[in-house]
């Protein structure tokens, strides 16, 4: 045989079948291993091609008590190798590099893959996007999950609600008002179930009303709107306010929760699971008696029977289908659609607005009815005829005198400082705290009852008719309303709170702010220096009056306007605390101009008016603003508290089974700088020589430190006297008020005198309540006032003279040489001397025929201007 064609000499050992024989038959190492075979090792291929010695203990070698594995030839190796390096490729797991260069890893980077794992993702064994894709049964998984938890949660809802009691959801219960000493004051509601009627006594035409208004598929639909409840968790998720339920069903539920305040995702999937229950539960007929019978109306009064009642004065069953129609319309709302007006929740919601309001729902419900077929071309025209004009106010029993005023502050004030709704205020079982003292109410009430008595005489005079008061005391430093006079009370028909009612303008009970406004921010030409109070403005009647930028203030035809005083008395140029001592106008209309109408209106925020502003003209310096009694005594407040300002509250705690309601805003009683210190003491000290010297003598009667300023208004629509000691601020009002219109009328005439001054009757009653409550020994001075900002004179005041001297001084400033006798007519006297106030007095040759001012301690009145060109700009000025 050629020699190429020789077999291979064998290896002593016996050739590669030998070896892999050997390896078969090798004993496990100590530890209990078997030696692996030739295509894989204990670490990298390469280890078995002997690239260096292996680490004592770990393999073959000196040293080491395991023989190690037996290793194949180098094909076997290569193809070992090869087959990592393919098993890398395919596998994102890490590939290590071995010590001989070669790598491990793989899939499951050489580990071997868990038995089993609840949710397998990442996907094990995949390689690339395939790792990331999850597998079919993963998704059938957890879309079964998902879809078995919300049954199971619905199931459960479902299970746990139970379905509203018609008797339960309408049950009320009473309210409970205390004084400030926490005794009882008074409770409100009748505490027993709303009258239920069942559906044979609820007309066909009040059922399809509503139907028709509401919910024109109630009597085929599911009960639940999902777009709705959507719409409501999504506005909830955005923080913004939840929508109720759009279908009578839900609304029904919504009424039997109405003790339930809490607006959660919870609350809603809670009425979602009730609404469907009851519709599988109750029959249409029955959702829709419980809807009628728990809903509110408005004017405390739930159900369609107290309703009737409270508008109609008569039985739900003998409405007619437009009384029907109108009452429907209420339920979208009573704020808004109740004739009567409630400006007291919000200022839109006037009577004249309200009643356009029912009007226009009430027609479309009507036409509603007819196109749904409920009712028929005659019924609808009979209806639509005329519209029912519901009833007015009614008092309710407990409700009387003072009482109903106390109430009604304090349940405005809750509604106002608190997430409660009326609905739900109305529904009862809460105990409101006021900050009413039960002493000061009495006296107040005394007070204007003595004097009314004494002064008013309806059947005697014809202008005492329609008289009518208003007042309110505010604790200084703290705004706590102690005190309030409302009217007559609602058993006499009298439901207006003239103590918490705007519109009666406050005539020169402006002037101290504008006084104020000066002394802070100074004028327009000197910003910053405050102008002091013995700066002399012209005081003269009918004077032309400049604007902010320097020119002449006009009326609407372009002629200059021209600011009246009470009287034609040539006071000439007079200090600002003589003009205020007087009440005279014409200084603080263009004070008020030089200073700039924003600044006043300003200052007069900051001193606790925030609202019943007029628009800004000349004469919104002398009072066109309207705000109410209690605003007015606390913007007097700031001044006897240096400037400190705190907001009026009526009430400190409200609680619902004996817990504090969270929603409620306590109030802080505590009060911040708003207006300078000195400014406010200054401010005091001015209308401090108002009582001692001026207008307002009446109040010094009291025999305490007080200060104050009087007000009436142009046509002498009204009067007001405000003033205050360091404890406690008190404004009173007085007008009339036509009781058809409600529109104010004049009291020229009214008790007896041509007119009626702030000094007059509201002074009176003022100082006869005050001493009431106040003891000689409870005597305390105000902080004293400092000398503040520059004498800045008007521009054409006279320079005084070298000799003289200006003094600030609480002291009496000097009046007029010829002295004005109290009366009601102004006398026109021939005078050769001139009052030593009145610099321009000479200037026509020393002698005037002029009149004196008609009343000089109650001159109070600004007749803006008042010839017929100028008539119409500012409609009116007004003064006191």
């Amino acid at each position: 045989m050629s020699e190429h064609r020789r077999k291979q000499p064998q290896s002593p050992d016996g050739g590669r079948a030998a070896a892999r024989r050997g390896a078969q038959q090798q004993p496990p190492p100590q530890g209990g291993r078997r030696p692996a075979p030739r295509s894989q090792s204990y670490g990298s291929p390469s280890e078995g091609y002997g690239s260096g010695p292996s680490p004592a203990g770990s393999g073959p070698g000196p040293g080491s008590s395991d023989p190690g594995p037996a290793y194949g030839g180098r094909a076997a190796a290569r193809r070992a190798q090869q087959g990592g390096r393919r098993r890398a490729a395919n596998s994102s797991d890490p590939v290590t590099v071995g010590p001989g260069g070669g790598r491990s890893g793989g899939r499951g980077g050489g580990k071997k893959p868990p038995k089993w794992r609840i949710v397998d993702y990442p996907r094990w064994g995949k390689g690339g996007w395939r790792r990331w894709m999850p597998s079919w049964k993963l998704v059938t998984g957890l879309f079964l999950t998902f879809f078995g938890g919300i049954l199971a949660i619905a199931a459960y809802g479902y299970a746990t609600v139970s379905v509203p009691s018609e008797q339960d959801a309408a049950k009320s219960q009473k309210n409970v008002y205390y004084w400030d000493d926490n005794t009882q004051m008074v409770t409100s509601g009748t505490g027993d179930n709303r009258q239920i009627v069942p559906i044979a006594q609820i007309p066909k035409a009040m059922q399809n009303a509503v139907i028709s208004a509401e919910n024109k598929t109630f009597r085929t639909d599911s009960g639940v709107d999902a777009m709705g409840i959507a719409r409501a968790l999504i506005n909830m998720a955005k923080g913004g306010e939840t929508q109720g339920g759009s279908t009578i069903t839900q609304q029904y539920v919504k009424n039997a929760l109405l003790g339930d305040q809490s607006q959660t995702v919870t609350r809603k999937f809670k009425e979602l699971f009730i609404a469907i229950k009851l519709r599988a539960q109750a029959t249409p007929d029955e959702i829709l008696a419980g809807y009628l019978n728990t809903s509110y109306y408005g004017r405390d009064s739930y159900g369609c029977q107290a309703a009737a009642q409270t508008y109609y004065g008569k039985d739900c069953k003998d409405l007619s289908a437009s009384e029907c129609a109108f009452l429907a319309a209420l339920l979208k709302g009573p704020t808004y659609y109740d004739p009567i007006g409630h400006p007291e929740f919000d200022t839109a919601a006037t009577a004249k607005a309200n009643l356009a309001r029912s009007k226009e729902r009430w027609s479309w419900i009507l036409g509603q009815m007819r196109d749904d077929d409920y009712l028929t071309p005659a019924e609808y025209a009979a209806a639509i005829k005329t519209y029912p004009m519901p009833d007015g106010l009614k008092a309710t029993a407990g409700m009387t005198g003072q009482t109903s005023y106390l109430v009604d502050t304090a349940k405005k004030y809750v509604l106002a400082h608190s997430k409660l709704t009326q609905a739900q205020l109305d529904k009862g079982g809460y105990k409101i705290y006021t900050t009413f003292n039960k002493k000061k109410v009495a006296a107040l009430k005394k007070a204007v009852e003595k004097v009314q008595k004494d002064r008013i005489n309806a059947k005697k005079r014809d202008e005492d008719k329609y008289v009518q008061f208003g007042g309110a005391s505010v604790v200084p430093g703290d705004g706590a309303i102690v005190a309030i006079y409302g009217g007559a009370g609602f058993e006499n028909n009298h439901f207006t709170n003239n103590a918490n009612t705007q519109g009666v303008p406050i005539g020169s009970t402006m002037k101290p702010i504008v006084l104020a406004a000066a002394m802070q921010y100074g004028t327009a030409n000197n910003a910053g220096v405050g102008v002091n109070p013995l700066s002399k403005y012209n005081g003269n009647d009918h004077i032309k009056i400049k604007g902010t930028d320097g020119n002449w203030v006009l009326n609407k035809d372009g002629t200059p306007f021209y600011q009246e005083n009470e009287s034609n008395y040539r006071w000439g140029y007079i200090t600002l605390r003589k003009a205020m001592e007087q009440s005279i106008n014409t200084p603080f209309v263009q004070l008020g101009e030089d200073v700039g109408l924003a600044k006043v209106k300003e200052m007069a925020e900051n001193a606790g008016l925030n609202n019943g502003f007029a628009s800004l003209n000349a004469s919104f310096s002398i009072g066109t603003s309207t705000p109410s009694a209690i605003r007015m005594a606390d913007a007097y407040a700031t001044f006897a508290a240096s400037g400190k300002q705190a907001d009026p509250y009526s009430v400190k705690t409200v609680q619902h089974d004996g817990v504090d309601v969270p929603s409620f805003e306590k109030p802080k009683g505590q009060a911040t700088q708003k207006i300078d210190e000195n400014v406010a003491n200054n401010v005091t000290d001015v209308l401090e020589n108002v009582i001692q010297n001026g207008t307002a003598t009446k109040a010094k009667s009291l025999g305490l430190t007080a200060a104050g300023k009087t007000g009436t208004t142009d046509s002498n629509k009204s009067a007001w006297f405000v003033g205050y000691t360091p404890k406690l601020a008190t404004s009173i009002a007085m007008f009339r008020e036509n009781p058809k219109d409600a529109k104010l009328l004049s009291m020229n005439g009214t008790a007896g005198v041509e007119s009626i001054h702030g000094g007059d009757i509201p002074t009176a009653i003022w100082t006869e309540y005050m001493q009431s409550v106040f003891n000689s020994g409870d005597e305390e001075s105000f902080p004293e006032a400092t000398k503040i900002g520059k004498v800045q004179n008007e521009s054409g005041a006279p320079s005084p003279s070298p000799s003289a001297s200006v003094t600030q001084s609480a002291s009496p400033s000097a009046t007029p040489t010829k002295t004005a006798t109290q009366s009601a007519t102004p006398t026109a006297t021939a005078t050769s001397t001139c009052s030593k106030w009145d610099v321009s007095c000479g200037s026509d040759g020393g002698s005037t025929s002029s009149a004196s001012p008609s009343e000089s301690n109650t001159s109070d009145t600004s007749t803006g201007s008042s010839n017929g060109s100028n008539s119409g700009l500012f409609n009116g000025g007004t003064t006191g």
